[in-house]
């Protein structure tokens, strides 16, 4: 995979002179030798001279026919970070419009992908912020990043995996948005190398091995193709009919991620027929039905309904003679071009593409995310709603009088009924799919015919728990900001039962009067001037109080609990239980205090002892818990003393706390299929955090109330059929 390909100035600009586009070639060659002279003596990590890397990403950018500046600022991107050059300097030899590129990139440069979650929301919306004011900022980006793909082997072990992951997850996902097919493919492909080399050469080599009859296969239907539809047609010009494979990370979804069989990927190999019109585009997907059986149900018409990004083309599937199914794209040249190069054929193909220029609808998108994200003060929400909006794919979903509707997958009739409009959303009171009514929570499919039945009633609103079901962030935007906007007095009340239950269940006991210092640095945080503001914003979903919990208890601890350990030490200890009494009842303990060990969390149906402490009465232990095992294998009588036997009430039903692991494979929807299962099973998650392991793999651990041990295992046997799951388990907090 290694490749540090030497690109040089005069490349670069005889590739310039070959291309009928007119470029400034003077400004180009100056800002080469300015970039030169500022990284004369650096290096890349392959050894080779630093200016090597500017120069590929300004053939990258040309091959995607960006524009003098932006060619310009791809070779000068990294002297203001990397060099003493200024931002001034830049502005006097080359304009603003080349400085204010190479000032966004260096930002973007600056921001580390995968830190702390706070961190990641901060920097993506920085990214969102950049690409809203000049979207070629990200274009150049995207291009950077292609290029240190492409150079990864040089590079530590750790910092490939670190690299791959920031690619997969941010990069390729905003290059799809973008519509930029070339450069999203070979991001997606390179990334996959790194983090799963045993799929990728799999793939390559199941690939590999059929690469002859592949190629005779392929160009079999492009002859039968090409013979053909110039005899049964008169075309405007002669189509042009071209064959590809699907990239290896299209094969890995399908494959590995969804669990298909290779012969069930119908669109392995396609054709692709470029005509002149939109007439003759509806022609030539007819005729082909005339030699090739076309497989049902598997047309989809992105002509007359475009994807978010723009792109437009007939697809239909059909057998081949041999029984092997291919996929037949048939669109216009314009759309091809879209399709190809998305956002970057406004620059490319400026001139030549007829009709409306969509850039304002191409970009609204972006405006939509940053919008969506004013109405929550929860960072992880953010991160959440920001991957998610980027991660996935789309479906299209009808709309009773055929209007499209274009939503990602795992959307519910919640989403589609604000994408329509903000009030049938508020007014949403059932929804029907092809004709049959479905519960709220119902998740969309592609082609569906969806109906929202809506209340007449001019104070019907959305309901709170809708927050829970809408997956799309324009959605649960809408939803807070009515909320917000309407229900204040409802929302302090709910916030402050929320937060009063948090602190009752986690034993956090702050006197009234000294609540709002408690909480001082929690309503700076999300711009609370008041705790009745600070409640309103809980109450309408704008904080999440589960977040919050960890710097709670640390907060109490430091400002509470210290005091009390203090007082502790001047109590007497409680006399022990003889061990020659029964098993005491769990309930009928009432002369002293009782708390459940956070080291195992004790749940009903857990055999389970006594330990007694000087002050706080009774810690409640699993047999199995490390700390009784251990003091078993230490056998010192005056310790052993101080554990009883203890047994549960057979009545108990009241919700206790634990701690859950689940490790998987890292994939985008997997905590979102976590927590569906909890709150499908009516389970509280008091506190929820998940993480990439080095491995690859994916680690979420939360705390959630249980009744018993019985639903606890009733549950887990719904996790592990999870996608992905590989174990789950209690564990310590």
């Amino acid at each position: 995979m290694k490749e540090d390909r030497v690109v040089t100035i005069e490349m670069l600009e005889q590739k310039i002179l070959d291309m009928d586009k007119q470029y400034d070639l003077s400004k180009i060659h100056s800002a080469y030798e300015f970039a030169a002279k500022a990284h004369e003596g650096q290096l890349r990590s392959s050894g080779k001279p630093y200016i090597i890397h500017p120069l590929s990403v300004a053939e990258i950018l040309l091959d995607l026919g960006m524009d003098t500046d932006t060619i310009c600022a791809a070779l000068l991107h990294d002297v203001v970070e990397d060099t003493n050059a200024t931002l001034q300097q830049l502005e006097k030899l080359f304009g603003q419009d080349v400085a204010s590129l190479v000032d966004g990139v260096t930002k973007l440069a600056k921001i580390p992908i995968f830190n702390k979650d706070q961190q990641l929301a901060e920097n993506v919306m920085k990214i969102l912020l950049a690409m809203s004011k000049d979207i070629r900022v990200m274009i150049i980006k995207l291009c950077d990043r292609l290029h240190n793909m492409r150079t990864l082997d040089f590079r530590p072990e750790h910092k490939q995996l670190t690299t791959a992951r920031e690619t997969m997850n941010v990069y390729a996902p905003i290059a799809r948005r973008l519509g930029i097919k070339l450069v999203q493919a070979e991001l997606e492909d390179l990334a996959l190398y790194y983090l799963d080399r045993f799929a990728y050469t799999d793939i390559e080599t199941m690939m590999g091995r059929n690469k002859e009859e592949r190629e005779i296969f392929l160009n079999s239907i492009i002859q039968n193709v090409s013979d053909y539809l110039p005899t049964a047609m008169n075309f405007k010009k002669p189509p042009k009919i071209e064959g590809r494979v699907k990239s290896i990370y299209g094969m890995y979804k399908k494959i590995y991620l969804q669990h298909k069989n290779p012969e069930e990927v119908y669109d392995k190999y396609a054709i692709r027929i470029i005509v002149s019109d939109l007439a003759e585009c509806y022609a030539a997907s007819g005729l082909i039905q005339n030699i090739y059986s076309p497989i049902l149900g598997r047309r989809k018409d992105y002509i007359s309904h475009p994807k978010e990004n723009m792109y437009q083309s007939l697809h239909d599937c059909f057998l081949g003679k041999e029984g092997i199914p291919f996929e037949v794209q048939i669109r216009t040249w314009e759309m091809h071009e879209t399709a190809e190069y998305g956002i970057a054929a406004h620059w490319k193909y400026k001139e030549g593409i007829h009709g409306k220029d969509r850039m304002e609808d191409r970009l609204s998108w972006i405006r939509k995310m940053i919008e969506a994200q004013k109405t929550s003060d929860d960072i992880e929400e953010i991160v959440r709603s920001i991957k998610y909006d980027l991660a996935q794919e789309d479906i299209c979903v009808m709309t009773p009088k055929g209007a499209a509707i274009s939503l990602p997958v795992g959307a519910t009739v919640i989403d589609f009924a604000y994408k329509i409009h903000t009030e049938v959303g508020h007014k949403m009171m059932s929804a029907k799919v092809d004709g049959r009514i479905v519960p709220l929570d119902y998740k969309l499919r592609n082609g569906q015919i969806c109906t929202i039945m809506t209340s007449k009633d001019p104070t019907k609103g959305p309901s709170r728990s809708w927050l829970d079901i809408a997956v799309t962030s324009e959605a649960r935007s809408k939803i807070r900001s009515w909320f917000k906007r309407e229900r204040r007095e409802e929302n302090i009340q709910t916030g402050k039962a929320a937060l009063e239950k948090l602190f009752r269940h986690n034993h956090i006991h702050v006197p009234e009067e000294e609540l709002e210092t408690f909480l001082k640095d929690d309503l700076r945080r999300h711009s609370c001037n008041s705790l009745e503001d600070f409640y309103a914003a809980i109450g309408y979903g704008g904080i999440s109080l589960s977040k919050l919990l960890p710097h709670f208890k640390e907060q109490y601890h430091k400002l509470y609990e210290k005091e009390e350990e203090q007082e502790e030490k001047e109590l007497p200890m409680i006399t022990p239980v003889p061990h020659s009494r029964s098993k005491i009842i769990l309930d009928d303990i009432s002369d002293c205090a009782v708390k459940f060990a956070q080291c195992c969390n004790p749940l009903p149906g857990d055999e389970i002892v006594g330990f007694i402490t000087r002050g706080h009465g009774i810690s409640v232990h699993t047999t199995s818990c490390v700390n009784y095992r251990a003091m078993l294998n230490r056998d010192i009588p005056e310790e052993r003393e101080r554990w009883v036997d203890i047994q549960w009430t057979e009545s108990t039903d009241a919700a206790m706390q634990t701690s859950i692991e689940i490790i998987a494979q890292d994939r985008v929807g997997l905590v979102y299929d976590i927590t569906a299962v909890l709150t499908e099973s009516r389970i509280p998650i008091i506190h929820s955090s998940s993480r990439i392991l080095k491995n690859g793999n994916a680690i979420f651990d939360a705390s959630i109330r249980i009744v018993n041990r019985s639903q606890l295992t009733s549950t887990f046997e719904r996790l592990r059929k999870i996608r992905g799951v590989m174990t789950v388990e209690r564990a310590n907090s």
